[in-house]
């Protein structure tokens, strides 16, 4: 059994994770739920939008890539982009995500809307 195995396998015997008042820090492991809604912004400060759903590749295990939301009102004229994973960095102590683009590259952007997704099903997706 894996270091990691054991933890997971303690923590289900136990009911509990770590304890005190760093619990869970530095952050790991977060829940798909807790990372949904989260606001996302450039280096600059800038607000970039937030991140709208998490797309999972069910044959690896493993985040394929995260929406972002951008720009719009109330869900009108709004603009999504997949954002692979890695390329977001989380600002635990802000509790928030930093991308390094700068916001007139995302208005230039096409996007995609939440009508017309992107090919995700093909075999040459992600290459």
């Amino acid at each position: 059994m894996s270091t990691r195995e054991a933890d997971l396998e303690a923590g289900n015997a136990s009911g509990q994770n770590q304890e005190g008042s760093n619990a869970n820090w530095p952050v790991r492991i977060l829940t798909a739920t807790s990372v949904i809604g989260d606001q996302v912004e450039n280096p600059k400060g800038e607000h970039l939008g937030r991140i709208k759903d998490i797309m999972l590749d069910v044959q690896r295990g493993s985040i394929a890539y995260v929406v972002l939301e951008y720009g719009g009102f109330m869900g009108l004229r709004e603009k999504l982009f997949a954002i692979p994973f890695d390329a977001l960095e989380l600002d635990q102590s802000q509790q928030k995500f930093r991308l390094d683009v700068d916001k007139e590259q995302l208005d230039r952007a096409p996007g995609f809307d939440k009508n017309h997704w992107p090919e995700t099903n093909s075999h040459s997706y992600g290459r």
